[in-house]
């Protein structure tokens, strides 16, 4: 990870927090069950951690994608971005929570081709949207459509992307120090 640019900020510690920081702390901490060390960072600007919750909800309800294909384009999304932070959480989610396949995520992790025809076609156009801002190939599009999705899916990608940048590069910004839950899952 590149150095952190954001150095006179600290973490907003959620027991002393006041105000909008303590609003959103709790609301973090009422979704998740614990403050991540991304979002005590986040959380120096309410609104960026707001915005990123709330994205991040709409995403996992209402995109009609299942919880394997959400972390595949998480992962994507944060590879893309060279956030390892991201890339691990996202990896332990996968790995315990999304019924990602063991071997579906190695390949992703390694880099590989991955061996499911359908969330290889997802890992692709999401990597593709990123690298391309937003703008994939017609041959992209019609691997993805053909894959069995919608044009209707592309937009909760692009939900997803969005939240993603908000962690990604706060992530960046502060250099955020892996959480111990995830450093099982650590990428280097």
């Amino acid at each position: 990870m590149s150095a952190p640019y954001i150095k006179t900020l600290s973490s907003v510690n959620h027991a002393t927090a006041q105000g909008a920081q303590k609003e959103i702390l709790d609301l973090a901490q009422k979704q998740v069950g614990f403050i991540p060390n991304m979002y005590a960072n986040m959380a120096n600007a309410p609104a960026v951690l707001s915005t990123y919750l709330h994205g991040y909800d709409l995403f996992r309800r209402e995109s009609g994608f299942k919880p394997a294909e959400q972390e595949v384009v998480f992962l994507a999304v944060s590879q893309v971005n060279g956030c390892n932070y991201c890339t691990a959480a996202h990896s332990m989610i996968a790995d315990k929570m999304s019924g990602v396949p063991a071997n579906v995520l190695q390949a992703i992790r390694n880099h590989r081709p991955i061996p499911d025809a359908k969330l290889s076609a997802l890992f692709t156009i999401t990597q593709e949207m990123v690298k391309s801002f937003g703008k994939p190939s017609s041959a992209t599009v019609k691997a993805f459509l053909d894959a069995g999705y919608q044009e209707r899916d592309l937009l909760y990608i692009i939900l997803a992307i969005s939240v993603k940048i908000l962690s990604n590069y706060s992530n960046h910004a502060f250099g955020t120090e892996l959480d111990d839950r995830f450093t099982a899952y650590k990428i280097d």
